[in-house]
């Protein structure tokens, strides 16, 4: 049986600090691969797959020879998404030239590469009808331009298939080279989504090639582009805790974020694919996640999704730039004249 994990227990009244409480009743853990058992508490829960538009999806997405990351890293929260017809597409293949300690994603040599892959997906997407797509990729350091240029292809693929289609792109470190962030850029994503996952000090164990600086350089010079291009995108990474991080350097990293003027912040609970990875040391209760967006929000951050099943592309569709807007329309009836009714609240 796995060990026990210390966990967050709030008490009748606020108090210095958390103490620990018992162990919830096991669980099979989500966001992995579902071998040992494991102990989880009673929120690490996430509702069955269902509806109509997520059997849609699941039906289309087996005929059109796709990878998605919604698949590939076992989320918990597929069925939310899907429902709401957000989907996050993986290109470049679906094999990592990097092997990071977190991460469901297979890793090594990669021999795939399909230069009509951009219309491929832009015609996929069309068909699912999305509502909101997040384009992600494997790294692929073993391509001259890390893959940047499939990247733009199929940003600009997407908007002549689905013009009012809300994209953003969840892209690789391209080791820190603006040319290739340039070309992602100019094909003018509504977000720019580039990871941190983890506080300063656990960097190098848990991202591996990866480093601190070089994503907060990324983030800053997306931001700037965005700028000098003049399609002012919004820029959002996002964090796991649980790897052992002290609180105090989660600060540190919110901070570091907003000094590069990053726009959107994900923080979610990070849960061991298999025991080959990086182990998990410590469950957030939910009451600290909500600790933790207050503060991120009061250093400025536009959107923050904190919960334990939040991962990086949750609730995306309603931080794109005009989300407030399409959420009215959605919710809205048009009468007999053509004039927009707004949902009664």
């Amino acid at each position: 049986m796995a060990r026990e994990l210390p966990m967050f227990e709030p008490g009748p009244a606020p108090g210095p600090s958390p103490h620990h409480g018992s162990a919830a009743p096991e669980t099979i853990a989500m966001g992995g691969s579902i071998t040992p058992l494991r102990r989880h508490p009673d929120w690490i829960r996430s509702r069955l797959p269902s509806g109509e538009n997520y059997h849609d999806l699941k039906g289309l997405l087996r005929g059109l020879n796709l990878n998605t990351v919604c698949e590939e890293a076992h989320c918990p929260n597929i069925g939310e998404c899907w429902d709401q017809r957000t989907a996050t597409i993986m290109i470049l293949g679906d094999t990592c030239t990097r092997a990071c300690g977190f991460c469901a994603v297979k890793t090594g040599r990669p021999t795939w590469f399909d230069d009509d892959e951009p219309r491929r997906v832009a015609a996929a997407v069309g068909a699912m009808r999305l509502e909101h797509v997040v384009v992600t990729s494997v790294a692929r350091d073993d391509l001259p331009d890390g893959g940047s240029r499939i990247f733009a292809e199929t940003i600009l693929a997407m908007r002549e298939t689905s013009p009012g289609m809300g994209i953003e792109v969840l892209i690789p470190d391209f080791d820190g080279s603006d040319d290739r962030l340039r070309t992602v850029m100019n094909a003018q994503p509504d977000i720019l989504n580039h990871n941190l996952e983890t506080v300063r000090r656990l960097q190098k164990p848990v991202r591996k090639r990866a480093r601190w600086d070089r994503s907060l350089y990324v983030l800053r010079r997306a931001k700037e582009m965005s700028h000098e291009i003049g399609y002012p995108a919004h820029t959002k990474s996002s964090l796991m805790v649980g790897l052992g991080e002290e609180r105090v350097e989660l600060t540190e990293a919110f901070e570091a974020l907003r000094e590069v003027d990053v726009d959107i912040l994900t923080i979610g609970q990070y849960l061991r694919p298999t025991e080959k990875h990086m182990p998990l040391e410590r469950y957030y209760h939910p009451d600290e996640f909500a600790e933790m967006k207050v503060e991120a929000l009061a250093l400025g951050f536009k959107h923050v999704e904190s919960a334990p099943l939040v991962r990086s592309s949750y609730h995306a569709r309603d931080q794109v730039p005009g989300a407030e807007l399409r959420a009215f329309r959605r919710a809205a009836t048009v009468d007999a004249q053509g004039r927009v009714i707004p949902a009664a609240s």
